[in-house]
């Protein structure tokens, strides 16, 4: 009996060494660095508007943010901006649809410009973004907070234009519904722009 415990104890000892040779300490560190961006990720999103598109948006790129309040804020802003392209390039391939009645195409031909300007002021912002060291910082990050801004008033400029039931249908339904998402993106980026700003007040 002593011998068959002294044996099962051995074959206990030798598999939990065995799981410990597979988690290096580097790896360990990692684990808990990617649980902490994450949390960090999770809190930070939590005081947007939006905070389960926030975390959802985001939260795959928590090796790259770490806990650092300004990556996150131009994380934010890069993920807008690909989803502003996608959704400009969306509205002008609309924008060309045949069959459209006289309203429709005025008011996507208006809102392919504003989605343009959406872009340019992302890119914008994400460039100076890149360029926070120095002591123009509140400038800077004034210039930004203006930028995203105007771009979710053309944001909401672009949906105002298929306003009142005359201009009820399809493609109102499709540009609505595409816009929401990119007005939510943009909403949670100026959020986290603000309190990374915040900090430098």
């Amino acid at each position: 009996m002593g011998a068959s415990k002294a044996k099962s104890f051995a074959t206990t000892l030798l598999f939990f060494l065995a799981i410990a040779s597979y988690t290096s300490p580097s790896s360990a560190l990692r684990d808990l660095a990617c649980g902490a961006s994450t949390e960090f990720i999770r809190t930070s999103c939590s005081k947007t508007s939006y905070p389960q598109l926030c975390f959802s948006s985001l939260s795959t790129h928590a090796a790259a943010i770490q806990t650092s309040p300004k990556i996150l804020a131009s994380t934010a802003l890069d993920v807008t901006l690909n989803d502003a392209c996608s959704a400009s390039a969306m509205m002008a391939n609309l924008s060309r649809s045949q069959g459209l009645k006289p309203r429709e195409a005025a008011a996507m031909q208006d809102c392919v410009e504003e989605l343009s300007d959406a872009v340019d002021e992302l890119r914008r912002s994400i460039a100076e973004m890149k360029d926070m060291k120095g002591q123009d910082f509140e400038r800077k990050i004034s210039d930004v907070q203006t930028w995203v801004s105007a771009a979710l008033t053309d944001e909401d400029t672009c949906s105002d234009g298929f306003a009142g039931k005359s201009m009820d249908g399809k493609v109102k339904m499709v540009v609505r519904a595409r816009i929401v998402t990119l007005s939510h993106l943009t909403s949670i980026a100026l959020a986290l722009i603000n309190a990374y700003a915040s900090l430098h007040g």
